[in-house]
């Protein structure tokens, strides 16, 4: 690695940790820039930036390993716990965000949900 890459790394690892420290503050990116003197147009740079290397780091797509959309039927959100829990053999809880997922899930399907799950925060 030469210096302009562990230069380009560094630079990386500073704007992700500034932010991550913005949006862990509970404030606005008006209110936090302007309270720790960053300018908002600098800040969305790094934004940008940092997706832009998330998406590039995600796989990529090809036949063997798709993404797959999920399709929630209305009936399963309005169910209640106990039957959510009952017809369930895994049940992952973010919040106010449930997974499940059965035993006749596809390896590919569990798979591609845990890398997926990965990229979240």
């Amino acid at each position: 690695m030469d210096t302009r890459e562990i230069t380009s790394q560094y630079r990386f690892n500073q704007w992700t940790e500034i932010v991550r420290q913005c949006r862990s503050s509970g404030q606005t990116v008006d209110v936090w820039c302007a309270e720790n003197n960053i300018k908002k147009t600098s800040y969305y740079y790094w934004l940008r930036r940092i997706r832009k290397a998330a998406c590039e780091a995600l796989p990529s797509l090809s036949g063997n390993n798709p993404i797959v959309p999920l399709n929630i039927p209305d009936d399963t959100i309005n169910m209640d716990s106990s039957d959510r829990e009952s017809s369930s053999d895994i049940v992952l809880r973010f919040g106010d965000v449930n997974l499940e997922i059965r035993n006749t899930a596809s390896a590919t399907l569990i798979e591609n949900t845990l890398r997926a799950l990965q990229h979240v925060r």
